[in-house]
């Protein structure tokens, strides 16, 4: 692998990670339906405010989420609403192996009853 292809991959390994914890990626979802206070994600995620902040920060060092200090307030939104492509694909991942399991376990049933095939 040359030197840009690294740093590359690096990248998107960095922006795939911030999103390698549930709460995170709820969060992401939750703001895909609009910005979101601090307080409002709290509520959502059922945790404390410093560690939905700790999230929260990790998705914006990602740069997948951007804030708006309002007051006391701080907002949060969806930097580059295109992430929510990348959740489509994941999805359509989990259906493929959701597919292949319930083959398989077809399969499996099969050579360990008997199936009558027409």
């Amino acid at each position: 692998m040359d030197a840009k292809t690294k740093v590359q991959c690096e990248a998107r390994a960095r922006i795939i990670k911030a999103l390698g914890h549930p709460s995170r990626v709820h969060m992401v979802e939750a703001l895909s339906r609009g910005e979101r206070c601090v307080c409002e994600l709290t509520e959502m995620v059922g945790a404390d405010v410093s560690t939905v902040s700790k999230h929260l920060s990790v998705l914006k060092n990602a740069g997948i989420v951007k804030d708006e200090k309002r007051g006391s307030q701080v907002f949060y939104s969806l930097r580059v609403p295109c992430i929510l492509d990348f959740f489509g694909c994941v999805e359509a991942v989990l259906q493929a192996n959701a597919a292949e399991h319930n083959a398989l376990m077809r399969r499996l049933s099969c050579a360990a009853f008997g199936c009558r095939t027409k």
